[in-house]
């Protein structure tokens, strides 16, 4: 019995960095985005979550292998090939939409929350959205406080666990019809004016630059050579498709309920509002603990980014004990009170969040697509014509969702 759990938690340790993409990726920007999807449509944008997941598995293998050839990580060799403006620019942007984004998801989180809670409350107004932003960002910073990789990854395990567990429980209560299912693999978007959009928003919360950013500071952190691609790609695979299933999940849930009495899902507290009545009490409160751990499964990569990020410009060790590290995660967790103290739309906040995070996509890509061509930083490790013609599709169609995304935030 001992060495079998060796063995799990060897196995465990080796899809970590996975794990953490997971619960960085599946935020409730997805679960709202893969919502609207399911209620709108059923589910024949399965493609569109598929095709995203696929070249999430592409970028994913490239800046591993960067980092893994070279020991340096995306943002330090961007300085290094690129300059400062170029990568204080991305650097920047990055960091504006993930602090824009904190404020979305605390505020989701908390809404959703106060909207199943109703019923447990004597007044029926449900729990204090300022109290429980309050609590949640105390145990973000808790966690934090510890300084300990090891330790932050298996709290988002858990995290991303339990998420798993409540959208695949609430998903087999209400699992739509096999065919619909196997009708939705087929590319193709549905006549209607917002179905392109919600295409662009199922990529964009899929293909954020930031996470490719992240998955080479995850990787430098591991240790990871190129001896050990063979060890990385299972990891990314193992990350890239439970990110599908879950997402695949979360739509079908609404497509299991919502589709069928053509009801639609602007944002997450619909689910919880339109969901009880077609699927039980039960079913809702597994989906409100998935959102919830999705929240801060999300949140917390969130809080340690600017640190990270910091730290991998200026080309110093991402030492979390720091006093200044501690003092801008303070900072960043804070911004989590910023919705329910001062009000507004968290689903709102969460759109123009995920379109900055798009727009800076492209470049990322694109700046990552010339140092694994330059045979000074690769050697014999330098991209095939194979990976770059796969390159190629992927930031072509990262500029066409960049494209949509501008033209999204001068609609709203």
């Amino acid at each position: 019995m001992s060495q079998f759990l060796k063995k799990t938690a060897a196995f465990w340790a080796t899809i970590a960095p996975g794990i953490f993409l997971i619960g960085y990726n599946i935020g409730t920007g997805s679960i709202t985005t893969m919502a609207s999807a399911g209620a709108a449509y059923n589910m024949t944008m399965t493609w569109a979550l598929l095709l995203s997941c696929i070249f999430t598995y592409v970028l994913i293998i490239a800046f591993s292998r960067y980092t893994m050839v070279t020991g340096r990580t995306a943002m330090w060799g961007f300085r290094n090939n690129f300059g400062r403006p170029v990568t204080i620019f991305i650097m920047l942007s990055m960091l504006f939409g993930e602090l824009v984004s904190c404020m979305g998801v605390m505020g989701v989180v908390t809404q959703v929350l106060q909207e199943w809670s109703r019923p447990l409350t004597s007044d029926g107004e449900g729990f204090s959205m300022f109290w429980m932003a309050l609590f949640f960002c105390a145990l973000l910073y808790y966690i934090f406080w510890q300084g300990k990789q090891s330790f932050f990854e298996k709290i988002l395990s858990i995290f991303v666990f339990i998420m798993g567990a409540a959208f695949l429980l609430t998903m087999f209560m209400v699992i739509p019809h096999p065919m619909d299912i196997i009708e939705g693999l087929v590319p193709r978007i549905p006549d209607d004016s917002n179905a392109f959009m919600i295409v662009a928003g199922m990529v964009g919360t899929t293909m954020g630059g930031i996470l490719y950013v992240v998955r080479s500071i995850l990787v430098s952190e591991k240790g990871w050579k190129i001896e050990d691609m063979k060890l990385q790609k299972r990891d990314a695979r193992i990350s890239v498709s439970l990110m599908f299933f879950l997402s695949f999940a979360v739509m079908a849930c609404a497509a299991g309920t919502m589709y069928p009495l053509g009801l639609k899902v602007d944002n997450a507290i619909d689910m919880v509002k339109l969901m009880e009545p077609l699927a039980g009490r039960l079913a809702v409160s597994a989906f409100v603990a998935g959102i919830v751990a999705a929240g801060l499964s999300s949140l917390f990569p969130i809080i340690i980014l600017a640190p990270w990020l910091f730290s991998d410009y200026m080309g110093i060790k991402r030492d979390l004990t720091r006093p200044w590290v501690r003092i801008t995660v303070l900072i960043c967790t804070l911004c989590g009170l910023v919705v329910p103290v001062f009000g507004g739309s968290p689903v709102g906040v969460m759109i123009f969040s995920q379109t900055l995070a798009i727009i800076a996509t492209p470049l990322v890509v694109a700046l990552m697509m010339i140092l694994l061509n330059k045979r000074s930083e690769m050697g014999e490790y330098t991209a095939t014509l194979r990976d770059n013609i796969m390159y190629w599709i992927v930031l072509i169609f990262s500029v066409v969702i960049a494209v949509v995304g501008i033209m999204g935030i001068f609609d709203l």
